[in-house]
């Protein structure tokens, strides 16, 4: 293989393997997130998505059962680190899952901004990020929570250190 030529990029068979653990490891190894009841549709770049569903201890307005503020801020930080999870497996496409899965040690939230656009009321969620920056030491996401009628909810933008 000369200069030129791309990376190789891991088997179908091996990226079957990350997704899989990339989900295991958001769903059952971060107890936060089954906490928040956090469920992963899909982990696969340009935008991972995830799904909550509306529970009262969510609640955050009694009177109108909005679901609080902090469960919203909180799911867009785990969802901008599901997306720099993602974008660290695209960026290193020539290793294995054991190899990606050790690059998320250090990894940690060093910003987050949330802006809540409209109250969070809805039978369900979805929260999606994109990467806008994947350095050597910084990583940087936008995210965004929809409810289940396609209403934006809240949009925020985090940086994270990935190494």
């Amino acid at each position: 293989m000369n200069a030129l030529s791309a990376t190789p990029r891991r088997s179908a068979e091996e990226q079957v393997r990350l997704d899989a653990a990339l989900t295991e490891l958001f769903q059952q190894r971060i107890t936060f997130n089954q906490t928040l009841g956090l469920e992963v549709v899909s982990v696969h770049a340009p935008e991972p998505r995830v799904r909550l569903a509306m529970r009262p201890e969510l609640v955050g307005h009694y009177l109108y059962g909005r679901l609080h503020g902090g469960v919203i801020s909180a799911t867009l930080d785990v969802m901008g680190g599901l997306a720099l999870m993602v974008g660290l497996g695209e960026k290193h496409a020539d290793e294995s899952t054991a190899q990606v899965l050790h690059r998320f040690a250090k990894m940690g939230t060093i910003d987050l901004r949330v802006d809540y656009l409209h109250p969070g009321v809805g039978e369900f969620f979805i929260a999606t990020a994109q990467v806008t920056r994947l350095g050597g030491r910084i990583g940087s996401t936008q995210m965004r929570l929809t409810n289940n009628q396609g209403a934006l909810i809240a949009t925020g933008a985090a940086a994270y250190v990935v190494s």
